[in-house]
């Protein structure tokens, strides 16, 4: 499913995790597959419960008490991470690859100064003497951002703005030199200017550093700009992968069409497209395609029978009927054939 001239850093294969719930067992992660290169930015994007969180504190190793690895790898430095005891974690957490919350407040101790908190994790990580990892806790907080980081390094959370306390997590989370960055939601609590100014920082750093990016998000809109391929998850399973290009303006799954269509545009003034009805109830497990009671542009065998990846490309694949050579032709939604004409693509 990709392309194997890039060098890939990071490999989900095939994974599958559950929750013991008090209402039965929940299939949260139902077989996701995807690599990460050296140097991208993947955008994973879906609603609330369809799996990308989960699949992100997999990688950390962060799971929750309750959860069930069902099946899958996740290899990383020629190693399953789903193997690794929480004891040898340690040398990779925070130290390979580092992870932004979307709370930075939930992130930072209220009540211990900024400075300690940046240098705590190159003492303990690193073994850096205190005054070096002062130094250095200074020049990252320039580095992100941070005006006047000599007075700054001796304050406390409160004492910044949310843009702020993000911009200090950052820098925490890239402390170590990790080069795998995973970004969950992390502007979604910022207004709209700060949210540019972060995604704009976290594309710089990402140039500078060499980083390679997993960006967790439920807008489309907040990757158009950053990312160089998009995952587009639902009920647990990747729906649509490609470049960033291919998935904006050649976008093939209905779930992917109805999230562009739910966008907000200048360039238009029709109302926005709700997607109808709710994410189905993943302790019973749907029967054919997930998305199908909410697809208006269902088929029969969509009840049914869950569809395959189908290959549009090298790059672009997705799991839909309407790829199969014998399904109808249907009418685009005006918001992706407004992209595309943007584009001067043919309908």
């Amino acid at each position: 499913m990709e392309n194997n001239q890039k060098e890939v850093l990071l490999s989900v294969k095939d994974l599958k995790i559950s929750f013991k719930t008090q209402y039965g067992i929940l299939q949260a992660i139902r077989g996701v597959n995807f690599d990460l290169y050296k140097g991208e930015t993947l955008a994973i994007v879906g609603e609330s419960g369809s799996g990308k969180s989960v699949t992100s504190r997999a990688i950390m190793g962060l799971l929750a008490g309750n959860s069930i690895v069902d099946d899958g790898q996740i290899l990383f430095a020629n190693r399953d991470l789903l193997q690794i005891p929480e004891e040898l974690f340690h040398d990779i957490r925070g130290s390979k690859i580092a992870m932004i919350f979307q709370d930075p407040m939930s992130s930072l101790n209220p009540i211990v100064k900024i400075g300690k908190q940046i240098t705590e994790t190159l003492i303990i990580k690193l073994n850096m003497p205190r005054k070096i990892a002062k130094q250095k806790a200074i020049h990252l907080m320039a580095e992100v951002g941070i005006p006047e980081p000599e007075k700054r390094y001796h304050q406390y959370p409160f004492q910044f703005s949310g843009g702020m306390r993000q911009r200090i997590v950052i820098a925490i989370a890239l402390a170590n030199n990790a080069g795998v960055l995973i970004c969950d939601e992390p502007t979604t609590a910022l207004d709209v200017t700060i949210q540019a100014q972060i995604l704009e920082l976290i594309n710089r750093l990402k140039k500078e550093r060499n980083l390679s990016v997993i960006f967790i998000t439920h807008d489309l809109g907040v990757v158009a700009n950053v990312a160089d391929r998009i995952a587009v998850m639902y009920a647990g399973k990747i729906v649509e992968i490609g470049t960033s290009e291919e998935v904006f303006y050649d976008p093939k799954h209905p779930y992917t069409w109805a999230l562009l269509s739910s966008m907000p545009s200048l360039a238009t003034a029709e109302k926005l497209d709700a997607i109808g009805g709710t994410p189905p109830n993943m302790i019973v497990a749907p029967k054919g395609d997930a998305f199908a009671p909410r697809n208006k542009y269902a088929l029969k065998i969509d009840l049914e029978q869950e569809p395959p990846m189908f290959k549009i490309s090298d790059t672009h694949y997705a799991s839909t009927w309407l790829l199969h050579p014998d399904a109808p032709k249907v009418k685009l939604p005006s918001a992706v054939l407004e992209v595309r004409k943007k584009r001067g693509m043919k309908k």
